[in-house]
């Protein structure tokens, strides 16, 4: 075989599937299934009783604070420098045939983003897109003795015009920059790691799935590579991100809600620790008591805190109440960003869009387990629900607290809040609403 003909067939093996995507996406498009939905759309957003808009007010799609570098950081990587190095036709990996049953991280696309950061060499170095592989590091990497590293989720959907779209990424690099600076790890240019990402995803997009039932969930990961085993910040680092397809986060009931176990005896986090950061030292003393709500037959954990048993978190999740205060009023309430739990960019967008709708009260308070079943006994509580970029919105409808089963009426309202802030978000991310939040990849 001539050069000219191996350069060919290697262009053939790599557009192959891209080519069979395409195909199948124009078949979608005239499908009588495809129609169906759009006029199911149609009808649902007619009858909405309020809706999330392009128009915006400012408070509506405020950005965070830029970061401020350590003067000692060094050199900032640019994704002007970025190179590029595709994965062979032998290394590509098969896609799954059915994006309705994808479950979570079990899957890898083929391709990953690294970029090191070495001060010893003036700081960031040159960013990187390689085909996916093992890390190879010293086994005296910081990472592997102090638990040295962060991570952010994201997730990267296919809309019904068929663009890619990642929802709200600045908010997520002003997160990790955070979590950063807590570790001792170096902070980056969230602008010029979103440009990378950018790239990364255009070469992995046939990996996106093809309905609105799925997504391609993104992975930043930020890791101490110094090979020393003091107790210090890290002089070496690794940022990497790798994508994986997922489909539901959660195995819920056949209602479609989860199931709680909440016993004050376990403790998340404490005032002055690392609760609202997103790492993974946060995470692996979770994984037993997760067991244990299991062992129950319950789906998660509801984590509280102090003598009052205040709710923080669920699983990996925010949590809200929607009920009936003392005014007669319906509110929905989350816990305020107190240092015990995670800014999470899907709390800040229910909080932004519900405050501009104005048709209920929306508030940052304390909830407690004696106010939840307190509530509970005078009819008053309608939902709880928890929010993350993996799961978007989870409805509870049981918790089993201090040996009681409380049965919460979630999925029983007429009108759930839960669903009508779900279908909100997700008609953002998929594009069926333009606005500033969807982040359109080129």
């Amino acid at each position: 075989m001539t050069t000219k003909m191996a350069i060919n067939a290697k262009d053939i093996f790599r557009n192959q599937h891209r080519l069979i995507r395409f195909l199948e996406q124009s078949i979608r498009l005239c499908s009588n299934q495809s129609l169906k939905a759009a006029q199911q759309q149609q009808q649902k957003s007619s009858s909405v009783d309020f809706e999330i808009t392009a128009s915006v007010d400012a408070q509506y799609t405020s950005a965070p604070e830029p970061i401020k570098h350590d003067k000692n950081l060094g050199h900032q990587f640019r994704a002007s420098q970025l190179s590029v190095r595709l994965a062979a036709p032998e290394q590509l990996q098969p896609k799954p045939d059915n994006d309705g049953e994808l479950g979570f991280g079990r899957l890898f696309t083929d391709h990953m983003l690294k970029i090191y950061y070495h001060k010893s060499l003036g700081g960031w170095q040159r960013p990187e897109i390689t085909p996916l592989e093992n890390l190879v590091m010293h086994p005296a990497a910081k990472v592997l003795h102090y638990a040295v590293e962060l991570f952010e989720g994201m997730k990267a959907y296919r809309g019904v015009d068929g663009k890619i779209r990642i929802f709200r990424p600045d908010m997520n690099m002003n997160r990790m920059n955070l979590a950063a600076q807590r570790s001792g790890l170096p902070t980056f240019e969230g602008k010029e790691f979103v440009q990378c990402l950018s790239r990364l995803l255009s070469i992995d997009s046939e990996w996106v799935p093809h309905t609105d039932t799925a997504s391609l969930y993104i992975r930043p990961t930020l890791i101490g590579i110094d090979p020393t085993l003091g107790v210090a910040s890290s002089d070496s680092a690794l940022l990497y991100t790798i994508l994986s397809p997922v489909g539901s986060y959660f195995k819920t009931g056949s209602s479609g809600a989860v199931s709680l176990l909440a016993d004050p005896s376990y403790v998340r986090a404490w005032p002055g620790g690392v609760g609202n950061r997103k790492m993974g030292s946060n995470y692996a003393p979770t994984i037993n008591v997760q067991k244990e709500a299991a062992a129950k037959g319950l789906q998660q954990v509801l984590w509280l805190y102090g003598e009052d048993h205040q709710l923080t978190e669920v699983g990996t999740m925010n949590i809200f109440m929607f009920y009936v205060n003392e005014q007669g009023e319906k509110e929905l309430v989350t816990p305020p960003l107190s240092g015990l739990i995670l800014p999470g960019i899907t709390r800040d967008s229910i909080l932004r869009m519900t405050r501009q709708w104005g048709k209920f009260k929306v508030s940052e308070a304390n909830i407690t387990m004696p106010m939840v079943c307190e509530l509970l006994n005078q009819g008053r509580l309608l939902e709880l629900f928890g929010a993350g970029t993996a799961c978007v919105v989870s409805p509870v409808n049981r918790i089993s607290y201090l040996g009681q089963d409380l049965y919460i009426p979630t999925m029983e309202q007429e009108k759930p809040v839960h669903e009508l802030i779900r279908e909100t978000l997700t008609d953002i991310q998929y594009g069926r609403v333009d606005h500033p939040w969807s982040v359109v990849i080129d």
